[in-house]
């Protein structure tokens, strides 16, 4: 059972509502049609931006108690929100209640606050896309054709690692000098203690010569 969390995209401390004429056109609203914005406001009170699964309410709700004013369900395929043409802190909202719905005009005094509206509402709809992908790439990866990588009947692997198994050739060592029958000479061995002293005696007598 999947189970769906409300998410809090954003709070704003204050808006106002207004009541705003029927449009007489498909050229859009306008908010200076709504009178003194500064007095003519309707109400006052804070805005949310809740998320919950793939829906996205903005509500308006009293700064003090939290009590529901108005309820705006957000959807990017319809006009729920639609900025106005001569401001960019106005929009019109689309609430709706008990299958009814009514649009109103809504609006902030900080044009920050204005950029933050639009900027949550961007990022739910980039979320929205993100998750729709990622949900057809998994369906793709589980509709396509798995490779059998399995050895059929009879089929081998060769492997070749390196030079395993190769022969090593031992080096050639130096060829020493021969004589002409191709026979090592022999080294004469060191003579015997009795001949070294007999050659020093003989160095040692005196010579008249």
């Amino acid at each position: 059972m999947n189970e769906e969390y409300e998410s809090v995209l954003l709070i704003i401390r204050e808006c106002f509502v207004y009541k705003i004429p029927p449009r007489t056109a498909a050229r859009g609203y306008r908010a200076a049609e709504w009178g003194d914005l500064a007095t003519s406001f309707l109400w006052k009170g804070r805005l949310r931006i809740i998320s919950k699964g793939q829906r996205c309410e903005i509500r308006l709700e009293d700064s003090s108690t939290g009590e529901l004013f108005a309820m705006c369900p957000y959807d990017i395929q319809s006009n729920s929100v639609e900025a106005v043409l001569d401001s960019s802190r106005y929009f019109v909202l689309k609430i709706e209640n008990e299958g009814r719905h009514a649009f109103i005009g809504m609006g902030f005094q900080e044009r920050s606050d204005a950029f933050d509206f639009n900027v949550a509402l961007q990022d739910f709809i980039k979320q929205l896309r993100a998750e729709k992908e990622a949900t057809e790439r998994i369906a793709q990866a589980s509709t396509a054709p798995k490779k059998d990588y399995s050895l059929k009947e009879g089929q081998t692997i060769n492997i070749t690692i390196g030079n395993v198994g190769a022969k090593r050739i031992r080096p050639k060592v130096a060829n020493t000098s021969t004589n002409d029958n191709g026979i090592l000479p022999l080294i004469p061995p060191p003579p015997s203690a009795s001949q070294v002293k007999q050659q020093q005696q003989r160095q040692q007598q005196p010579s008249f010569f």
